[in-house]
């Protein structure tokens, strides 16, 4: 008969990961435990309510302890349109993590590639596709985001990484794999973002875009790529095409519901399984 170990390891307490990042003292944490023993309460309740730490400290505590990383209000590192960074316990993200789900059970549990595609700008593409690849990583999915959008591109300034190189690059062979940059604020997310703006978009896509994402397939559990605008180009259509799904984003009071059927008439007549709609109101 074989025989298993079962190896637990202790995660530090809330005390400890206070302590450790400055937000209470020794002396504080004696005083929290003598509250703690003598109301039978538990440590972060003593600390709020001898007024020494504040419910969104707790809450930081916590996502150590967990392994949910998110970001602090104060934390100016990437742009507050990354709501599943800086609120995740709101609402907004709440809707996020739904269509996480939803995704992981229709498409993504047996496929890697996803492209996020929208029929004109403004319907909050770019920020359903970063905020979506932020909330798989909290999974600890191994999350590439690719910025395909080579005409016009927001990634890079959305993670606040150098946009100099990127996609455009790797596909006219003048870079390589390693313009792809690891988010460490983030559990297991990278972004590859769309680089040097070429005069010749569609070419390029058409060129290397499917090997690519063949070899990247073999590195990362979800891949999650950012498109123009249908209005603007067909270079979603050869990125859907590729991924072989896509998500629709459309916004709520400005999207027109004759563009969105006529885009999912379009990327079904090119082989992309649409696999639903997301109506933004963020």
């Amino acid at each position: 008969m074989n025989s298993y170990t079962l190896k637990i390891t202790r995660q530090p307490s809330i005390g400890a990961i206070l302590l450790d990042t400055g937000k209470i003292n020794a002396g504080d944490a004696e005083r929290i435990i003598e509250l703690q023993k003598r109301d039978g309460l538990k440590f972060g309740e003593a600390a709020k309510m001898l007024g020494l730490v504040e419910d969104r400290d707790i809450q930081k505590a916590l996502s150590n302890q967990f392994d949910f990383p998110f970001l602090s209000a104060d934390d100016n590192s990437f742009s507050r349109e990354l709501v599943a960074a800086y609120q995740p316990f709101s609402t907004q993200v709440e809707a996020l993590r739904a269509v996480r789900s939803q995704l992981m059970l229709r498409w993504l549990s047996e496929h890697k590639t996803l492209a996020v595609v929208s029929p004109a700008r403004e319907e909050g593409r770019s920020f359903i596709a970063a905020n979506l690849a932020v909330v798989f990583s909290q999974l600890g999915e191994r999350v590439l985001l690719i910025d395909a959008d080579l005409r016009q591109p927001r990634q890079h300034s959305l993670f606040h990484v150098s946009g100099q190189y990127g996609l455009a690059d790797i596909l006219a062979g003048r870079a390589d794999l390693s313009t792809i940059s690891k988010i460490p604020a983030f559990r297991d997310l990278s972004l590859l973002p769309a680089g040097t703006i070429a005069p010749n978009p569609v070419e390029l896509l058409s060129r290397g875009f499917k090997s690519l994402l063949e070899a990247l397939k073999n590195q990362f559990e979800v891949i999650l790529i950012d498109t123009p605008p249908a209005d603007q180009a067909i270079d979603h259509q050869v990125i859907a095409t590729y991924c072989g799904g896509s998500l629709l984003i459309a916004r709520q009071h400005h999207s027109k519901v004759n563009d969105l059927n006529r885009l999912t008439h379009s990327l079904r007549e090119m082989g992309s399984h649409v696999t639903g709609v997301v109506v933004n109101s963020f």
